[in-house]
């Protein structure tokens, strides 16, 4: 007899057809048996250890964030219901260049620091890996939820030619084909960059381009945060299509927006040349989160330049009266390339987390908010901050536009993903709420999408971006990683003011066939892995 039968299910598939009712039996963490309209057909019904009466709900594939940074929140908090509560079945990790894997002491040092801002410090974590495989391995202990890696060409960068703003020698770029190709073997899914973050940002399109070629070859795909959101950003894009087009390699854009006062109302141009790739046999898929707030460090907005030779050398600039003043002219006057182009306005960047506990009267407040209760300039509010904190601040950098997030949320090559930040008092509600807030906001309140199309967009969508054949679908034979959830009230918890509320509406969460999420709350299963790319044949 099977494990569980999920009875009278309103099925939403994840291929975007439309819902059927039906039994669907789960035996061995994979889909057995869908017994559709099984009452009224008077048929036999499927029997199992236990049934599970889902009258009124319904009945998804689990979702996949595709753009996730629980690289260290999934080994330290092995609850994750953060993710596990909004149908989360699947997180793609390694996102915007700079990540754990792979590292040698140094470069594992500088990256922590780095990087402190998204994931912590990491103190209280024992890196006891340092290859992509190893990690991967670590992973497969036991996690809330599966987890797919991209190799973090910035990380790569700094392993290989160091925090520099120069071209990498001939030897430096074999050595980085060879920490690429190292990684796709071990299991990674692709390759990520962050374009506005050192040391990431100072790689040359001829570099990218050879990185990308490897990544090809391995039937990866390539992941850039890139050059600019902002000023630049459809010159950015236009870069990114181009590089992976002379690659041959398959381009998935990250968090792809259109912000800043100078983008507003020009999503249809980004969409205009997305159509135009792919009509001439680009492969191209993109994901996005459904607020307008953009969530990063305070230290990623300051120009290239401050951050070159990494953490320390940063921190150096900073507390040089000269140097700083060069900072400050480069973020409110002529435009820090950090700050994607364009003047920074400190009046809509918030303060969402310090990791020193002294600095908290900071969070919840922009830097024009927290300077003028203190008198003085916002850069001096700023210089401060970072300096105090060593860069670890992360923000809030309200910039988006709600007519933008509609459109490109609508393009038949989009995905969802969080982009979440799980670190700081204050974080990003996207971060507990993306996925509920699709289908709650998006789907029932506002109808920017049908439930089906929505579904899709969230599971078989991204799931064939992974080339994960046997996930993203409710099909006999595949993994039983799935959702049930109520679309009458399903919706986020989490607010900008309460952004740790959990979801209400998704009262159960399988994951391998073991419930994760049940009666509304998280048990005690760890019943994820890495998910790990399988090279083509």
């Amino acid at each position: 007899m099977e494990e569980l039968v999920i009875r009278d299910a309103e099925v939403v598939d994840g291929s975007g057809a439309d819902s059927y009712r039906a039994d669907v039996v789960v035996g061995g963490g994979r889909i057995t048996s869908i017994v559709k309209e099984a009452a009224a057909a008077g048929c036999q019904r499927p029997r199992a250890r236990r049934e599970l009466d889902a009258e009124g709900l319904v009945l998804s594939p689990g979702f996949v964030d595709m753009h996730a940074h629980s690289d260290l929140a999934l080994l330290r908090d092995p609850d994750h219901s953060a993710k596990a509560a909004q149908g989360v079945t699947l997180e793609v990790i390694g996102q915007d260049g700079l990540s754990y894997a792979p590292v040698d002491d140094r470069t594992l040092a500088e990256v922590r620091r780095a990087i402190a801002g998204w994931n912590g410090p990491g103190d209280d974590i024992d890196f006891d890996w340092r290859t992509v495989g190893e990690y991967l391995d670590r992973l497969d202990r036991g996690i809330a939820v599966n987890a797919a890696y991209l190799i973090p060409q910035g990380t790569v960068r700094a392993l290989a030619v160091g925090w520099e703003d120069r071209p990498a020698t001939e030897q430096e770029l074999d050595r980085m084909r060879q920490l690429v190709a190292e990684g796709m073997e071990q299991g990674a899914v692709g390759m990520s960059s962050g374009l506005t973050y050192t040391p990431g940002m100072y790689a040359r399109d001829a570099e990218l381009t050879e990185l990308c070629k490897v990544v090809a070859s391995y039937g990866g795909y390539y992941c850039p945060h890139h050059r600019s959101y902002g000023a630049g950003a459809l010159e950015a894009y236009r870069e990114m299509i181009a590089l992976t087009r002379e690659a041959g390699c398959s381009l998935h854009l990250a968090h792809a927006t259109m912000n800043f006062g100078v983008n507003k109302g020009r999503a249809p141009e980004l969409l205009a040349l997305l159509d135009e790739a792919l009509a001439a046999g680009a492969d191209i898929s993109l994901d996005t989160y459904p607020y307008t707030p953009g969530c990063t460090t305070l230290a990623a907005v300051l120009p290239s330049w401050a951050s070159e030779g990494g953490p320390e050398e940063t921190l150096r600039r900073l507390a040089d009266d000269a140097t700083a003043e060069r900072i400050r002219h480069h973020l409110e006057v002529t435009g820090s390339d950090g700050c994607h182009g364009v003047p920074v306005e400190w009046d809509t960047i918030e303060i969402s987390g310090v990791n020193d506990p002294a600095l908290a009267d900071h969070v919840g407040r922009t830097i024009a908010e927290s300077a003028a209760l203190r008198r003085e300039d916002p850069w001096v509010t700023a210089r401060g901050l970072l300096l105090a904190d060593r860069l670890a601040p992360t923000i809030l950098q309200h910039v988006g536009h709600e007519e933008n997030v509609r459109e490109i949320m609508r393009h038949r090559v989009h995905t969802g993903g969080s982009d979440g930040i799980l670190q700081g008092a204050k974080p990003h509600p996207r971060a507990y709420g993306t996925f509920p807030h699709y289908l709650g906001h998006y789907v029932r309140e506002l109808g920017v999408l049908s439930l089906e199309e929505c579904v899709a967009h969230l599971t078989s969508r991204p799931a064939a971006r992974l080339r994960l054949p046997d996930r993203g679908l409710v099909r006999e034979g595949y993994v039983a990683d799935l959702v049930l959830f109520d679309p009458a009230t399903v919706a986020a918890g989490s607010t900008f003011a309460e952004p740790r509320t959990l979801p209400t509406g998704i009262p159960y969460v399988l994951v391998d066939g073991r419930f994760v999420i049940e009666d509304g709350r998280r048990t005690d299963a760890l019943a994820g892995r890495a998910v790990r790319g399988t090279p083509p044949a």
